[in-house]
């Protein structure tokens, strides 16, 4: 082992074992909110007519560094919650609950601690065969803040839910092998070897 990892800057591989207890999908593409279904097919571009679906999107506020609506891969499939993000983030805001579809979700899970701060590259692997890839953290944003504030009825939620969520709106992910999956499947997170790059 070299002196870096002694050092402890690097972590090792590791595997990590959930459950996915919620699905959800776009009913109409032109909206924000997810509807609960028991199944979803996952193609190498996404969720059939989920308005996430596809093999590029359009750049925004997220990517500064391309002109907005710059043609670019598409990371963002799935957005993955979990229970015990939402439990926090509903003790914040002094709510009973947090309504995964009313924020866009299409899984929510338990069982993998901090969900939200799994690294970029961290494979996760549903059922007996399908696997996506975890692009980056879920940014929490005004619009879900604004679809939350509405499901509440707590107008005030519309400008907290950014701050009050951060770190905590789960991740999103693009597929990266095809195939079915259930609420009930067994999630396993293949977190890759971390290390903090000092130049």
């Amino acid at each position: 082992m070299d002196a870096r990892a002694e050092a402890g800057e690097i972590v090792p591989a590791r595997k990590l074992k959930g459950r996915v207890v919620a699905l959800f999908a776009t009913t109409n593409p032109k909206h924000f909110e997810t509807a609960a279904v028991d199944r979803l097919a996952l193609g190498l571009d996404g969720i059939a007519g989920d308005r996430h679906g596809g093999f590029e999107r359009r750049s925004s506020g997220r990517e500064p560094w391309y002109p907005r609506g710059t043609p670019i891969r598409n990371g963002r499939h799935l957005s993955i919650l979990s229970v015990e993000d939402l439990a926090e983030i509903a003790r914040r805001l002094e709510v009973p609950e947090v309504d995964a579809a009313s924020i866009g979700a299409n899984l929510v899970v338990e069982g993998i601690p901090r969900l939200t701060m799994l690294p970029r590259g961290t494979r996760l692997v549903v059922g007996a065969v399908a696997a996506l890839n975890v692009d980056d953290q879920n940014a929490p944003c005004r619009i879900a803040g604004r679809s939350l504030a509405r499901h509440l009825d707590r107008p005030e939620i519309e400008l907290g839910f950014a701050k009050v969520a951060q770190r905590l709106r789960g991740v999103v992910a693009a597929v990266d092998r095809a195939g079915e999956i259930a609420v009930g499947d067994e999630i396993v997170a293949h977190l890759p070897e971390q290390w903090i790059y000092r130049p």
